[in-house]
Protein backbone atom coordinates (compact mmCIF):
# COMPACT_ATOMS: atom_id res chain seq x y z
CA UNK A 1 0.00 0.00 0.00
CA UNK A 2 1.10 3.41 -0.65
CA UNK A 3 -0.19 6.94 1.26
CA UNK A 4 0.85 10.19 -0.69
CA UNK A 5 0.61 12.03 2.20
CA UNK A 6 1.48 15.81 0.52
CA UNK A 7 -0.70 17.14 -2.16
CA UNK A 8 -3.19 19.58 -3.25
CA UNK A 9 -6.40 19.75 -4.69
CA UNK A 10 -8.69 23.22 -5.07
CA UNK A 11 -11.98 23.47 -6.33
CA UNK A 12 -12.82 23.69 -9.97
CA UNK A 13 -15.20 26.57 -9.85
CA UNK A 14 -14.37 29.18 -6.32
CA UNK A 15 -16.34 32.28 -6.04
CA UNK A 16 -14.63 36.04 -6.39
CA UNK A 17 -13.85 36.43 -2.68
CA UNK A 18 -12.41 40.05 -4.09
CA UNK A 19 -15.39 41.27 -5.33
CA UNK A 20 -17.50 39.29 -2.31
CA UNK A 21 -15.26 41.03 0.33
CA UNK A 22 -14.71 44.24 -1.46
CA UNK A 23 -10.40 44.21 -1.73
CA UNK A 24 -8.06 42.85 -3.76
CA UNK A 25 -5.05 39.78 -3.02
CA UNK A 26 -7.69 36.59 -3.24
CA UNK A 27 -6.98 33.80 -5.74
CA UNK A 28 -9.35 34.07 -8.52
CA UNK A 29 -9.77 31.43 -11.53
CA UNK A 30 -9.54 32.25 -15.41
CA UNK A 31 -10.19 28.84 -17.24
CA UNK A 32 -9.14 29.99 -20.22
CA UNK A 33 -9.43 26.87 -22.04
CA UNK A 34 -10.84 23.31 -21.44
CA UNK A 35 -8.64 21.29 -18.35
CA UNK A 36 -6.73 24.23 -17.53
CA UNK A 37 -7.31 27.22 -15.37
CA UNK A 38 -4.55 30.41 -14.73
CA UNK A 39 -4.87 31.84 -11.43
CA UNK A 40 -5.06 35.16 -11.13
CA UNK A 41 -4.35 37.17 -7.73
CA UNK A 42 -5.92 40.66 -9.34
CA UNK A 43 -4.89 41.11 -12.92
CA UNK A 44 -1.23 39.83 -11.67
CA UNK A 45 -0.40 35.71 -13.27
CA UNK A 46 0.01 33.60 -10.03
CA UNK A 47 0.28 30.20 -11.84
CA UNK A 48 -1.56 28.05 -14.78
CA UNK A 49 -2.81 24.83 -13.23
CA UNK A 50 -4.67 21.89 -14.74
CA UNK A 51 -7.43 19.38 -14.31
CA UNK A 52 -5.57 16.81 -11.99
CA UNK A 53 -5.57 19.98 -9.47
CA UNK A 54 -9.43 19.93 -9.38
CA UNK A 55 -10.65 16.76 -10.97
CA UNK A 56 -10.93 13.77 -7.97
CA UNK A 57 -12.20 11.31 -10.34
CA UNK A 58 -8.40 11.90 -13.00
CA UNK A 59 -6.65 11.86 -10.03
CA UNK A 60 -7.21 8.94 -8.75
CA UNK A 61 -6.71 7.25 -11.94
CA UNK A 62 -3.42 9.08 -12.69
CA UNK A 63 -2.42 7.69 -9.10
CA UNK A 64 -3.29 3.90 -10.07
CA UNK A 65 -0.85 3.93 -12.46
CA UNK A 66 1.79 4.64 -9.85
CA UNK A 67 0.53 1.62 -7.33
CA UNK A 68 -0.83 4.79 -5.05
CA UNK A 69 -4.43 3.92 -2.96
CA UNK A 70 -4.34 7.13 -0.87
CA UNK A 71 -4.12 10.62 -1.31
CA UNK A 72 -3.69 13.13 1.37
CA UNK A 73 -5.38 16.00 0.17
CA UNK A 74 -4.99 19.81 1.27
CA UNK A 75 -5.33 23.13 -0.25
CA UNK A 76 -2.76 25.07 -2.04
CA UNK A 77 -1.10 27.47 0.26
CA UNK A 78 -1.32 30.50 -1.41
CA UNK A 79 -4.99 30.29 -0.86
CA UNK A 80 -3.62 30.21 3.41
CA UNK A 81 -4.74 34.21 2.83
CA UNK A 82 -3.53 34.88 6.59
CA UNK A 83 -2.90 38.49 5.24
CA UNK A 84 -6.58 39.02 4.78
CA UNK A 85 -9.42 40.33 7.52
CA UNK A 86 -9.71 37.14 9.92
CA UNK A 87 -13.28 36.50 9.36
CA UNK A 88 -12.58 36.80 5.23
CA UNK A 89 -9.96 34.28 5.69
CA UNK A 90 -11.99 31.69 8.39
CA UNK A 91 -14.92 32.25 5.33
CA UNK A 92 -12.03 31.05 2.47
CA UNK A 93 -11.03 28.58 4.86
CA UNK A 94 -14.56 27.11 5.53
CA UNK A 95 -15.01 27.25 1.92
CA UNK A 96 -12.06 25.20 0.80
CA UNK A 97 -12.53 22.52 3.76
CA UNK A 98 -16.09 21.79 2.72
CA UNK A 99 -14.62 20.83 -0.55
CA UNK A 100 -11.97 18.88 0.57
CA UNK A 101 -14.94 17.33 3.39
CA UNK A 102 -17.14 16.57 0.12
CA UNK A 103 -14.10 14.63 -1.75
CA UNK A 104 -13.13 12.58 1.12
CA UNK A 105 -17.37 11.91 1.50
CA UNK A 106 -17.42 10.56 -2.30
CA UNK A 107 -14.11 8.60 -2.09
CA UNK A 108 -13.32 7.37 0.93
CA UNK A 109 -11.00 4.85 -0.50
CA UNK A 110 -8.55 7.19 -2.19
CA UNK A 111 -8.87 10.31 0.13
CA UNK A 112 -7.90 11.95 3.38
CA UNK A 113 -8.42 15.33 4.32
CA UNK A 114 -6.28 18.02 6.24
CA UNK A 115 -8.11 21.72 6.53
CA UNK A 116 -6.54 24.94 6.10
CA UNK A 117 -7.33 27.37 9.75
CA UNK A 118 -7.18 31.54 9.86
CA UNK A 119 -3.64 31.27 11.57
CA UNK A 120 -3.72 35.40 12.48
CA UNK A 121 -6.98 35.24 14.69
CA UNK A 122 -6.26 32.48 17.41
CA UNK A 123 -10.02 31.79 18.25
CA UNK A 124 -11.24 31.95 14.97
CA UNK A 125 -8.63 29.53 14.23
CA UNK A 126 -9.44 27.00 16.98
CA UNK A 127 -13.07 27.17 15.65
CA UNK A 128 -12.28 26.06 12.77
CA UNK A 129 -9.92 23.21 13.50
CA UNK A 130 -12.89 21.86 15.66
CA UNK A 131 -15.19 22.38 13.11
CA UNK A 132 -12.68 20.31 10.66
CA UNK A 133 -12.40 17.81 13.03
CA UNK A 134 -16.30 17.29 13.07
CA UNK A 135 -16.46 16.84 9.09
CA UNK A 136 -13.81 14.10 8.78
CA UNK A 137 -10.39 16.19 8.19
CA UNK A 138 -7.91 14.66 10.27
CA UNK A 139 -5.69 17.49 10.26
CA UNK A 140 -4.78 21.14 9.08
CA UNK A 141 -1.82 22.28 7.12
CA UNK A 142 -0.19 25.30 8.39
CA UNK A 143 1.94 27.92 6.46
CA UNK A 144 6.11 28.50 7.57
CA UNK A 145 5.25 32.26 8.71
CA UNK A 146 1.93 33.77 10.24
CA UNK A 147 2.85 37.52 8.46
CA UNK A 148 6.11 36.52 8.50
CA UNK A 149 5.25 35.94 12.25
CA UNK A 150 7.64 32.73 13.33
CA UNK A 151 5.55 30.01 14.60
CA UNK A 152 7.30 30.28 17.96
CA UNK A 153 5.08 33.16 18.67
CA UNK A 154 2.76 33.28 21.82
CA UNK A 155 -0.26 33.85 19.98
CA UNK A 156 0.37 30.50 18.25
CA UNK A 157 0.30 28.02 21.26
CA UNK A 158 -3.12 27.82 22.16
CA UNK A 159 -3.82 26.48 18.62
CA UNK A 160 -0.83 24.12 18.88
CA UNK A 161 -2.28 23.11 22.32
CA UNK A 162 -5.86 22.65 20.25
CA UNK A 163 -4.11 20.36 17.67
CA UNK A 164 -2.75 18.14 20.04
CA UNK A 165 -6.69 18.17 22.47
CA UNK A 166 -8.21 17.41 19.28
CA UNK A 167 -5.83 15.01 17.94
CA UNK A 168 -5.56 17.08 14.79
CA UNK A 169 -1.80 16.46 13.04
CA UNK A 170 0.02 18.96 12.02
CA UNK A 171 1.90 19.81 8.24
CA UNK A 172 3.90 23.03 8.12
CA UNK A 173 4.56 23.90 4.46
CA UNK A 174 6.85 26.82 3.80
CA UNK A 175 4.71 30.05 1.92
CA UNK A 176 5.42 34.09 1.39
CA UNK A 177 9.63 32.90 2.00
CA UNK A 178 11.73 35.48 3.75
CA UNK A 179 13.29 37.51 1.12
CA UNK A 180 11.49 36.54 -1.97
CA UNK A 181 11.25 39.98 -3.40
CA UNK A 182 15.06 40.00 -3.71
CA UNK A 183 15.80 36.79 -5.77
CA UNK A 184 12.93 36.46 -7.93
CA UNK A 185 15.72 35.57 -10.85
CA UNK A 186 15.93 31.80 -11.46
CA UNK A 187 13.37 30.54 -9.40
CA UNK A 188 15.48 30.95 -6.72
CA UNK A 189 12.35 31.38 -3.99
CA UNK A 190 11.33 27.96 -4.71
CA UNK A 191 14.81 26.64 -5.21
CA UNK A 192 16.53 28.28 -2.13
CA UNK A 193 13.56 30.17 -0.10
CA UNK A 194 10.97 27.48 0.34
CA UNK A 195 13.96 25.17 2.20
CA UNK A 196 14.84 28.17 4.31
CA UNK A 197 11.67 28.65 5.24
CA UNK A 198 10.68 25.10 6.29
CA UNK A 199 13.83 25.20 8.60
CA UNK A 200 13.12 28.53 9.84
CA UNK A 201 9.42 27.20 11.48
CA UNK A 202 11.52 24.02 12.31
CA UNK A 203 14.22 25.42 14.46
CA UNK A 204 11.05 27.98 15.81
CA UNK A 205 8.88 25.04 17.02
CA UNK A 206 12.24 23.37 18.90
CA UNK A 207 14.03 26.15 19.87
CA UNK A 208 10.74 27.70 21.60
CA UNK A 209 10.02 24.67 23.41
CA UNK A 210 6.96 23.58 21.65
CA UNK A 211 7.87 19.81 21.55
CA UNK A 212 8.62 20.37 25.67
CA UNK A 213 5.16 21.54 26.02
CA UNK A 214 2.95 19.44 23.77
CA UNK A 215 4.84 16.00 23.89
CA UNK A 216 1.75 14.41 21.90
CA UNK A 217 1.46 17.39 19.13
CA UNK A 218 1.90 15.47 15.65
CA UNK A 219 4.02 17.49 13.08
CA UNK A 220 5.11 17.26 9.52
CA UNK A 221 7.70 19.41 7.82
CA UNK A 222 7.70 19.12 4.52
CA UNK A 223 9.92 18.65 1.36
CA UNK A 224 11.81 16.38 3.54
CA UNK A 225 12.43 19.30 6.59
CA UNK A 226 13.66 22.18 4.28
CA UNK A 227 17.49 22.27 5.02
CA UNK A 228 17.14 21.46 8.50
CA UNK A 229 18.98 18.46 8.25
CA UNK A 230 21.48 18.98 6.41
CA UNK A 231 22.40 22.49 8.54
CA UNK A 232 21.51 20.96 12.27
CA UNK A 233 25.37 20.38 12.95
CA UNK A 234 25.30 24.55 12.19
CA UNK A 235 22.16 24.90 14.27
CA UNK A 236 23.71 22.43 16.80
CA UNK A 237 26.77 24.19 16.96
CA UNK A 238 25.03 27.71 17.83
CA UNK A 239 23.28 26.14 20.48
CA UNK A 240 26.39 25.01 22.28
CA UNK A 241 28.76 28.24 21.21
CA UNK A 242 25.91 31.00 21.91
CA UNK A 243 23.22 29.66 24.28
CA UNK A 244 22.99 33.00 25.33
CA UNK A 245 21.16 33.70 22.09
CA UNK A 246 19.64 29.96 20.99
CA UNK A 247 18.94 28.14 24.30
CA UNK A 248 16.94 31.15 25.62
CA UNK A 249 13.40 29.45 25.60
CA UNK A 250 14.44 25.85 25.60
CA UNK A 251 17.37 24.40 27.09
CA UNK A 252 17.46 21.13 25.13
CA UNK A 253 20.05 20.44 22.29
CA UNK A 254 17.85 21.37 19.08
CA UNK A 255 18.90 17.52 17.16
CA UNK A 256 17.43 16.17 20.51
CA UNK A 257 13.92 16.57 18.81
CA UNK A 258 14.68 13.89 15.58
CA UNK A 259 11.97 11.80 16.93
CA UNK A 260 9.58 14.26 18.14
CA UNK A 261 8.32 15.11 14.06
CA UNK A 262 7.94 13.80 10.53
CA UNK A 263 9.63 14.53 7.85
CA UNK A 264 8.31 13.65 3.88
CA UNK A 265 10.77 12.09 1.55
CA UNK A 266 10.65 14.85 -1.46
CA UNK A 267 14.21 15.27 -2.19
CA UNK A 268 14.78 14.03 -5.74
CA UNK A 269 17.85 12.60 -4.54
CA UNK A 270 18.43 8.87 -3.76
CA UNK A 271 21.73 9.85 -2.23
CA UNK A 272 20.23 12.28 0.10
CA UNK A 273 17.02 9.97 1.14
CA UNK A 274 19.78 8.02 2.32
CA UNK A 275 20.95 11.14 4.37
CA UNK A 276 17.40 12.00 5.64
CA UNK A 277 17.07 8.07 6.53
CA UNK A 278 20.34 8.19 8.05
CA UNK A 279 18.98 10.95 10.40
CA UNK A 280 16.15 10.58 11.28
CA UNK A 281 15.25 6.89 10.98
CA UNK A 282 13.18 4.95 9.28
CA UNK A 283 9.95 5.15 10.99
CA UNK A 284 9.75 9.45 10.44
CA UNK A 285 10.19 9.71 6.73
CA UNK A 286 7.20 9.82 4.97
CA UNK A 287 5.95 9.30 1.50
CA UNK A 288 4.99 12.52 -0.23
CA UNK A 289 4.93 14.08 -3.48
CA UNK A 290 3.54 17.74 -3.19
CA UNK A 291 1.05 16.53 -6.44
CA UNK A 292 -0.07 17.90 -8.88
CA UNK A 293 2.82 20.24 -9.28
CA UNK A 294 5.99 20.05 -11.92
CA UNK A 295 8.59 21.03 -8.93
CA UNK A 296 7.18 17.84 -6.71
CA UNK A 297 8.10 14.06 -7.10
CA UNK A 298 5.14 12.76 -10.12
CA UNK A 299 6.09 9.23 -9.87
CA UNK A 300 4.79 9.00 -6.39
CA UNK A 301 7.91 7.76 -4.67
CA UNK A 302 9.03 5.16 -7.70
CA UNK A 303 12.65 6.10 -6.62
CA UNK A 304 12.72 4.47 -3.41
CA UNK A 305 11.99 0.88 -5.11
CA UNK A 306 15.70 1.27 -6.34
CA UNK A 307 17.24 2.35 -3.27
CA UNK A 308 18.20 -0.93 -2.01
CA UNK A 309 16.23 -0.80 0.97
CA UNK A 310 14.55 -3.44 3.17
CA UNK A 311 11.08 -3.90 2.91
CA UNK A 312 10.30 -2.69 6.32
CA UNK A 313 11.80 0.26 5.69
CA UNK A 314 10.02 0.86 2.16
CA UNK A 315 6.68 0.17 3.99
CA UNK A 316 7.23 2.35 7.04
CA UNK A 317 7.69 5.10 4.28
CA UNK A 318 5.24 4.42 2.03
CA UNK A 319 1.98 4.19 4.47
CA UNK A 320 3.04 3.35 8.18
CA UNK A 321 4.52 5.90 8.89
CA UNK A 322 1.62 8.19 7.17
CA UNK A 323 -0.60 6.24 9.30
CA UNK A 324 1.34 7.02 12.58
CA UNK A 325 1.69 10.91 11.52
CA UNK A 326 -2.52 10.81 11.48
CA UNK A 327 -2.97 8.23 13.73
CA UNK A 328 -5.22 6.14 11.47
CA UNK A 329 -5.20 3.01 13.10
CA UNK A 330 -6.39 1.00 9.79
CA UNK A 331 -7.83 1.82 6.38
Amino acid sequence: MKIDMHTHIIPENMPDFSKKFGYDGFIRFDHHKPGFARMMKGDKFFREIESNCWDPVLRIDEYARHNTQYQVVCTIPVMFSYWAKPQDTLALSVFLNDHIAEVVRKYPQNYIGLGTIPMQDRDLAIKELERCKSIGLVGVQIGSNVNQLNLSEPQFLPIFEACQDLDMALLIHPWEMMGEADMQKYWLPWLVGMPAETTRAACSMIMSGIFEKLPKLRVNFSHAGGSLLYTLGRIDHGFRCRPDLVAVDNPILPSSYLDRFWVDCITHDEETLQFVLAKMGNKKVTLGSDYPFPLGDLEIGAFIQNMNLDQETIDNIYYRNTMDWLNIKSL
